[in-house]
């Protein structure tokens, strides 16, 4: 039996706005944290947010809040705090109400942006995408693209790693998970370099996120969805009318009872869910090693790394 999916929400900035301070009034109060309005723990959020958390950390434990801009933040670090979100206390939460919310725009009702039935039922028929027959599958991709993007490197050459490592991880994500070949160019754009730029807009400063209309950030996530959106329904539609499918997600998702809509936005959510991570990690991973003159090899760390 089909499941209904959860009732639209608002993207308006200052409706969303409006709910969060709302939903405050009415919890019934915050863990103990630094509650009050302040410019400064808003601009260390933006320019230090780690040191900004271990120093709360430190002085109020593993469960504390934080007022940034207009709203207080509730932040649980540690694992008995993550097991409790994600495991035995996972009633108590929504995403959709949430910051994941804030990707509504881009991802549309994808797994990080539903809750309950709907969120449940997604899951059920995803989960034999990722068996483990399913992911072994997927290595040689991902050796074959791990290989490909460190030849392009040269010894001497500045390389801007994280744009390196994104465009690497979505080429992974869209041969793994979607039997995208990134080399067809069915359309006159890069995916990846349109992801990235749909992306931006969640880097830009809060007051340029609200802003609407031509030639702000959020047009510009706007134009860059569309053409995403472009080569995922055409993709489907290509299949759907040839028949064709293969041992990919996107093929699975198209033989449930899923509509065409939230086909899409389950290839939107895994292709973001499939490589942002990955390109910090790799990131963060360029950075640690530069830390390291003695680690000299650092294709060989990269790759091995890439492989694990």
């Amino acid at each position: 039996m089909a499941v209904a999916p959860p009732p639209p929400v608002s993207t308006n900035p200052l409706r969303r706005v409006a709910f969060e301070l709302r939903a405050e009034r009415r919890s019934g109060g915050m863990p103990p944290g630094d509650t009050t309005p302040s410019l400064s723990r808003t601009r260390a959020m933006i320019r230090n947010p780690l040191g900004l958390l271990l120093d709360a950390y430190e002085r109020r434990g593993p469960v504390f809040s934080l007022r940034v801009l207009h709203a207080n933040n509730v932040f649980v670090l540690g694992p008995e705090a993550n097991h409790f979100v994600l495991v035995s206390g996972a009633e108590h939460f929504t995403w959709r109400d949430g910051g994941f919310g804030d990707l509504i725009p881009l991802l549309g009702d994808g797994l990080l942006t539903v809750d309950g039935d709907f969120h449940r039922h997604s899951r059920r028929i995803m989960l034999p995408a990722f068996h483990h027959e399913r992911i072994a599958g997927y290595r040689a991709v991902m050796e074959g693209e791990a290989r490909r993007g460190l030849e392009q490197l040269q010894d001497g050459e500045i390389v801007d790693v994280y744009s390196w490592a994104r465009r690497l991880a979505l080429r992974v994500a869209m041969r793994a998970l979607f039997g995208f070949d990134p080399d067809e160019r069915r359309s006159a754009f890069d995916p990846a370099q349109e992801f990235e730029r749909a992306l931006s807009y969640y880097g830009e400063d809060y007051f340029l996120q609200v802003l609407r209309g031509p030639r702000t950030p959020y047009a510009r996530l706007v134009a860059a969805r569309r053409r995403l959106d472009e080569l995922v329904y055409g993709e489907i539609a290509r299949r759907r009318a040839s028949g064709q499918r293969g041992e990919d997600v996107l093929s699975l998702l198209m033989d449930t009872e899923l509509s065409d809509r939230h086909v899409r936005d389950e290839v939107m959510t895994l292709l973001f869910a499939g490589h942002d991570t990955t390109t910090a990690t790799i990131s963060f991973l360029a950075w640690e090693l530069a830390e390291r003159p003695d680690w000299e090899d650092l294709d060989t760390a990269l790759e091995e790394t890439l492989r694990l």
